[in-house]
């Protein structure tokens, strides 16, 4: 249930930027240990296989904390739930301070997944909450693509801090909770936008509620998360070995500019498109993001470094538009008490995509070949947009005008009394 008093406009304010900038915070602290995956493999023996586990470790975690917890911040409130996605970020990069071997790594990747699961339901929906009610469009951009901008910024800054800073090893990590305790404060300094309610205890258990007006679209949304995921999935495992193996170079800032390119355009693609209708822009991000891709796949063939990186930028905008169009399609209509749900169902699919791929390509390390596997991904990408440009239609008028058409609607068969 929302409340009636949540402090003034200028509070208001503070909750939309210290929501949107923890939300940053949090998925750039997922970004940071990127670029020293090759120094680990280098340095301590952790060899591809490893790390594509490292990987999925983190969207395994995520989608757990958004099945089981996906919805608890309807109940305690999203202030609370914000500072524990804040802390679990916070204790994923204090533990990674010390890798020499993949445990470590796997685990603090895990509890970033956890604070970035928690981020993606409650920590969204306090962005909807506190957001300007103009332009109307600006909360799904924001939620859609300020994810997509945290983990490159996170990936690049840590590129830059290994490749050119001192003690390359710890510095990120300490930068990334510097910057995670001052969104913490700001948290604190921003109102509560949901009462508390009791309930909560029932709400952990795994289940993703959709609202009823949002389940028509739901498979149009999700074939546009499947298709753009996968290929996230890609990068993040095997950015920096592309960078090695393809391009011939082990420079950091080089490896973590090729996870983030396909990231760097997200938020750009979502703003835009931001006069689009949800279908337009799923429509129009999916067509670019796809054509992108088999651009993509083929520079990585040729070892054409430049032109991959081209392409990866314009997928990362036909991304942004995509799913900023999921997002906006799905959030159509919703009470406020059901956007974390919502949103919670949104993340869950978009972490399965991006785990699922990643584990089995993890497990086919010593059988295909970078390049195999960028093919494989890719098939999943070129099956899900031909369905998103043939199928996908707008979400429905919201509930409340329905209701006001059908009372306006003459009534058949009851003749009016005279």
């Amino acid at each position: 249930m929302t409340t009636h008093d949540s402090g003034t406009d200028s509070r208001r304010h503070i909750g939309f930027l210290s929501s949107s900038l923890s939300l940053g915070t949090v998925f750039a602290a997922a970004g940071s240990p990127v670029s020293l995956y090759e120094t680990y493999r280098l340095q301590d023996g952790i060899d591809t296989g490893q790390l594509a586990v490292v990987a999925a470790s983190y969207f395994i975690a995520v989608a757990v904390a958004l099945l089981f917890f996906g919805r608890i911040s309807d109940h305690l409130g999203r202030r609370p739930v914000a500072f524990a996605a804040l802390g679990f970020a916070a204790a994923g990069c204090l533990l990674m301070l010390d890798v020499h071997t993949a445990v470590p790594l796997v685990v603090g990747r895990a509890l970033q997944g956890l604070g970035g699961g928690l981020a993606s339901s409650a920590v969204t929906a306090y962005i909807v909450d506190t957001a300007p009610t103009k332009p109307a469009w600006l909360a799904s951009v924001v939620t859609g693509t300020v994810p997509m901008f945290g983990l490159p910024a996170g990936a690049v800054l840590s590129g830059a801090l290994v490749q050119y800073g001192p003690a390359p090893r710890v510095l990120i990590y300490l930068v990334i909770v510097a910057l995670l305790v001052m969104c913490a404060v700001l948290v604190a300094l921003s109102p509560e936008t949901v009462s508390r309610v009791p309930g909560a205890t029932r709400t952990i258990r795994p289940h993703i509620s959709v609202p009823r007006n949002s389940r028509r679209v739901l498979p149009y949304a999700a074939a546009v998360i499947v298709g753009t995921w996968v290929m996230g999935s890609f990068y993040q495992a095997f950015g920096p070995a592309v960078a090695d193996d393809q391009f011939g170079t082990t420079n950091a800032l080089i490896a973590a500019t090729v996870f983030a390119s396909i990231m760097l355009l997200n938020p750009l693609g979502g703003l835009l498109t931001g006069l689009l209708s949800p279908a337009r822009k799923q429509r129009l991000g999916m067509a670019v993001f796809l054509a992108a891709i088999i651009a993509v796949v083929i520079n990585l063939a040729t070892g054409a470094t430049v032109p991959f990186l081209i392409g990866s930028l314009i997928a990362g905008a036909g991304w942004g538009a995509a799913f900023s169009g999921s997002v906006q399609s799905l959030l159509h209509g919703t009470d406020p008490q059901d956007r974390a749900g919502t949103l919670a169902a949104v993340y869950l699919i978009s972490y399965s995509s991006a785990a699922i791929p990643g584990l089995l390509a993890g497990a086919f390390t010593h059988t295909l070949t970078l390049l195999q596997t960028a093919l494989a991904m890719s098939a999943v990408t070129l099956i899900c947009s031909v369905f998103t440009l043939i199928a996908t239609r707008e979400p429905g008028p919201r509930p409340s005008e329905s209701r006001a058409s059908d009372d306006h609607e003459p009534k058949r068969g009851i003749r009016s009394p005279r």
